[in-house]
């Protein structure tokens, strides 16, 4: 059992997951370019399964689903023209579900997804997909902000390896994606499993 204890818990909050029956859940990048590009993720196809198994659920529960993908340049990462830009299938969107375009890692940041989530008149948000890190992360940060409260559904997401900033090994796929994790659990939101998301 842990000794250490996140902001949340010291201030006396009880973290629980979502229910999806008051959540929008909000897919963030499940592009190819994380399968079959130039950006590959330790444990994608796992998470893309966990993914496809959240839809269904928020599908069966009648929630909103909002898809984001990340637009790149002509001939470079996320590439609109190109093959790696679209959803890999596991996550691709159903007609009428939402698609949000976006800049930068924070879906909020210079993007109409805050429109298209108060026009649902939910404050909850169920977030998963790529890269836990980065957008994960920036997204779910930002949603605090906006006055949301967010579940990230953890093993809906992935990332990969870094390189050590200050000159040593690479730090792993899988310790950046707990730290990540960890991080947001501290103060930004709920982390827990798409089993536990109901």
């Amino acid at each position: 059992m842990s000794e250490a204890k996140t902001l949340l818990q010291m201030a006396g909050a009880k973290p629980s997951p979502a229910k999806l029956s008051d959540a929008v859940v909000v897919i963030i990048d499940a592009q190819n370019e994380y399968v079959s590009g130039k950006l590959p993720l330790a444990g994608v196809d796992a998470a893309l399964a966990r993914i496809a198994d959240l839809l269904a659920a928020a599908r069966a529960a009648g929630a909103p689903i909002i898809h984001v993908a990340q637009r790149g340049r002509p001939g470079g990462l996320f590439d609109p023209d190109g093959e790696t830009f679209k959803f890999a299938a596991p996550a691709a969107p159903q007609a009428g579900e939402a698609v949000v375009e976006k800049p930068l890692p924070n879906a909020f940041a210079k993007t109409d997804l805050d429109a298209k989530l108060q026009a649902t008149g939910r404050k909850t948000l169920v977030i998963a997909g790529f890269m836990t890190h980065m957008c994960v992360s920036a997204t779910t940060r930002s949603a605090l902000d906006h006055g949301y409260t967010v579940t990230v559904a953890a093993d809906a997401a992935a990332t990969r390896a870094l390189p050590d900033p200050l000159g040593g090994a690479d730090l792993p796929a899988e310790n950046i994606h707990r730290t990540a994790l960890a991080e947001l659990a501290d103060r930004f939101a709920t982390v827990a499993r798409v089993a536990d998301i109901k």
